[in-house]
């Protein structure tokens, strides 16, 4: 069930369309993605790196620099210990490659999924000291690290922590929040209490970016060694989920427009073997091509040969990783398709699904694949979904949220359930004994104070428009709203009393369907249709008339343009 309504914010729609030089249907959309002072929508729609906020804002950062700078000139030896997803991946490159432009004695561990879970643990930790590793510094992990950076620290490490995540805390019975931090030598996190820094919603990769460029601005590097850097921290962007808002959105702008022309031979490669040469490439090739092959490394592998595709000079060497990736990122959408479909069996034919918050126990799934499964059963059912899997100690699992319902938070209430936990108000991660998952799931229900409407999935229609107001250059106008993703959604359009016609399946999978649509006034629009062709001409026979969404696009065939609506959906 779905619920349409329309955006109703206002503004001076024509007064931004003339400032700004745009069709009033492009003021409309850019004041419904909150952008709403002159100097926001000019850094929407023409953002450069100027705008990434300074990295001296960092709470911290000075003193993290300091330190290392001091490590540098002394020879010390260096670790960066990162994690195994894409975030993790693309921190630890930025970390290492920065670190290596100033000279540092450095070299990289990422944790086994498997073998060693998530983020710093005292086993990398007896890894580094076993190699006389003097720092260890972390990224995308070690903000809730508190016992693993306490055992380094008794062995007379310096540990110096970047992060993003959550800060870890406690709510007393009074109602205070108590909050914990690690006693590492320097931590650099946005979320920190007292942190200045103007946007908080940043990757772990965008605050290594940060530390690498304070580290050459203090080292006297040229800022030009940076550029490398912007397409990876990008994708880390784009592959973590961030909102593509703020400097998120001007770091991926500008990521996307260079990475096509990448140096990295790892990078050429991936993108040789999805197909993606001479193809403008999207945040949404990112997000659902590039992006889950670098996650599959450490899924279903290890981290570490993402990692190595990464950091490949040789052409041949960067060809075999980016297959081998390729294959890893097959296999597991075809262990997430057999996840799913047992996840839904086991709602549909237990007590579950009277649930309002989803707990799942699939203990033969592989703990890697909780996530994505999770991510997909709440978009089935709109509701917030934990799916938790076996692991080698106790059991792990993944959780995926609606917008109504802090993941976080509600965990914090069940922290006594929990071996270990982390994350955000959407995704989290956890750990526990099996014979806790019984407990967790009746007291996260207890809590939970989701009524049927947040359960609802809402449809947000920026702009109720005929399609006859539809042009070549308006679809050309709305390409300056990209990049397009989590906080700055693609369009949506919608229009009401529309009949179709000349409906024909096309695809070996018989999941396209091109049409005629007309309207009330007799307007004719071309149309396609992606998705399951013979259920859609089989809902089409329910009625005649129908309200649809749409979004506009460009044909190009044979050298000729046309414009051809995307149908979204139908009521």
């Amino acid at each position: 069930m779905e619920k349409w309504v329309v955006a109703a914010k206002k503004a001076d729609f024509q007064g931004i369309s003339n400032r700004f030089g745009v069709d009033p249907v492009i003021a409309r959309l850019i004041r419904n993605r909150e952008q709403i002072t002159d100097e926001e929508i000019d850094t929407y729609l023409h953002g450069k790196l100027r705008n990434l906020h300074p990295w001296k804002a960092l709470k911290g950062i000075d003193e993290l620099l300091n330190i290392l700078i001091e490590k540098i000139q002394q020879k010390k030896k260096i670790r960066i210990i990162g994690d195994y997803d894409i975030d993790g991946v693309c921190s630890t490159y930025i970390l290492f490659q920065g670190l290596k432009k100033a000279n540092a004695l450095a070299d990289v561990d990422i944790p086994d999924r498997m073998k060693d879970g998530y983020g710093i643990s005292k086993e990398l930790i007896e890894r580094a000291y076993e190699k006389e590793i003097d720092t260890i510094i972390t990224c995308d992990n070690g903000i809730s690290a508190i016992e693993q950076i306490a055992y380094a620290k008794e062995k007379n490490m310096t540990v110096l922590v970047t992060d993003h995540h959550e800060i870890p805390y406690e709510e007393k019975e009074d109602g205070s929040i108590e909050r914990f931090l690690p006693n590492a030598d320097a931590i650099v996190n946005p979320k920190q209490e007292g942190c200045a820094y103007p946007f908080k919603e940043i990757c772990g990769a965008m605050v290594a970016f940060k530390v690498v460029w304070g580290l050459f601005e203090k080292r006297n590097i040229s800022l030009s060694e940076i550029e490398e850097l912007i397409p990876i921290a990008a994708i880390a962007t784009v592959g973590d989920v961030m909102d593509l808002v703020d400097e998120n959105r001007v770091l991926v702008k500008e990521g996307l427009k260079r990475i096509q022309n990448t140096n990295n031979e790892g990078l050429k490669a991936l993108i040789r073997v999805n197909n993606l040469e001479n193809r403008e490439i999207t945040a949404y090739h990112i997000g659902f091509v590039l992006g889950p092959c670098i996650n599959a490394s450490g899924r279903l592998s290890t981290a570490k040969r993402a990692l190595e595709l990464l950091l490949s000079k040789d052409t041949k060497e960067a060809s075999v990783l980016a297959e081998d990736l390729k294959e890893l990122n097959d296999s597991r959408k075809d262990m997430t398709v057999k996840g799913v479909e047992r996840a839904v069996e086991i709602i549909e034919n237990t007590e579950l699904k009277n649930d309002r918050v989803l707990v799942v126990y699939l203990p033969e799934c592989h703990e890697s694949l909780a996530g994505i499964i999770a991510g997909r059963i709440r978009e089935r059912y709109t509701k917030p979904v934990f799916v938790l899997t076996k692991g080698e100690e106790g059991v792990k699992g993944s959780g995926r949220s609606i917008e109504a319902y802090h993941m976080f938070q509600e965990m914090v209430k069940c922290r006594e359930l929990l071996t270990k936990f982390g994350g955000h108000p959407m995704a989290a991660g956890l750990s526990m004994e099996e014979e806790n998952i019984e407990k967790f799931r009746r007291k996260l229900n207890e809590n939970c104070t989701l009524t049927e409407e947040d359960m609802v999935e809402k449809i947000v229609i920026d702009v109720p428009m005929p399609m006859s107001y539809v042009t070549i250059p308006l679809i050309r106008q709305l390409g300056q709203l990209e990049p397009f993703g989590k906080g700055n959604t693609k369009p949506i359009f919608a229009q009401k009393d529309i009949r179709f016609s000349n409906c024909k399946v096309f695809g070996k999978n018989r999941n396209v369907v091109k049409m005629k649509a007309q309207d009330s006034f007799g307007f004719g629009a071309e149309c396609i249709w992606f998705g399951d062709g013979d259920e859609f001409l089989e809902r089409l026979k329910e009625k005649d008339v129908w309200d649809v969404i749409y979004y506009p696009s460009v044909n190009s065939f044979q050298g000729r343009e046309s414009i051809e609506m995307i149908i979204q959906n139908i009521r």
